[in-house]
């Protein structure tokens, strides 16, 4: 987990929801932000420029599709202008669909987005998690994670976590970078001791290639055996 994560009890934080309830609050599991960078197909900063919403194509669902144009990606996405992203919920001819956990992008804004792939198009990975905020504060361009009713939760310590601190752009750009470097390290050792395991020879193989030398040796012990017999 990243060192800019702070870690909450758990039960302190379902109190705070008892006390103080919020509309759809919801608990997801945490993702960190490796896991954000490792598993997302894209990572671009981009500026809102378009927002429709319409029915799904079985009139079930309503669909979002926020249009950024792209302004950097740090991931994927080579030479593409512009993405659409397609988040759940919104509102058509007066019907309103909310989904808790999802964020909700506003006409243009700067937002930094994890983009995976879904079957209804690109959408944002881990949905509140993966998309961040990007203003501007004492000249300097600051990032911070979109605002959310759901609380994420580190499903293996049992612990609520609290949002990433705001950092700048350039920080952020580096942090993505680090990551990019620790994954791809992690893997390499990975691969490394997956050859080790496949070069190290097995009991199996060490006979087969040794076959004449036990055959021999076993030839040996035969012979003294029948030898102390006969005595």
């Amino acid at each position: 987990m990243t060192t800019n994560k702070r870690v909450l009890p758990l039960a302190a934080v379902l109190l705070a929801l008892v006390a103080a309830p919020r509309a759809g609050a919801t608990l997801t599991k945490a993702a960190t932000f490796d896991e954000k960078v490792s598993n997302a197909a894209a990572i671009v900063l981009g500026h809102a420029v378009k927002k429709e919403t319409r029915w799904d194509a079985q009139h079930r669902w309503i669909l979002t599709y926020t249009t950024f144009q792209v302004e950097k990606a740090y991931k994927g996405l080579p030479g593409q202008q512009q993405i659409t992203v397609v988040t759940p919920g919104g509102e058509v001819d007066g019907v309103h669909q909310e989904t808790s956990g999802v964020p909700d992008f506003a006409d243009g804004a700067d937002n930094v987005l994890f983009i995976r792939n879904s079957s209804v198009g690109p959408t944002v990975l881990y949905f509140d998690q993966g998309a961040y905020d990007v203003a501007k504060a004492s000249g300097k361009r600051i990032v911070q994670p979109v605002a959310t009713d759901a609380v994420s939760i580190d499903t293996q310590r049992g612990m609520a976590v609290t949002p990433e601190e705001p950092r700048t752009l350039d920080q952020f750009e580096q942090a993505v970078r680090d990551s990019e470097h620790r994954i791809a390290f992690n893997r390499m050792e990975v691969i490394q001791r997956q050859q080790q395991a496949l070069q190290q020879p097995s009991v199996g193989s060490t006979i087969s290639r040794y076959k004449y030398l036990v055959l021999l040796a076993l030839a040996g012990i035969a012979f003294a055996t029948w030898h102390l017999i006969r005595r």
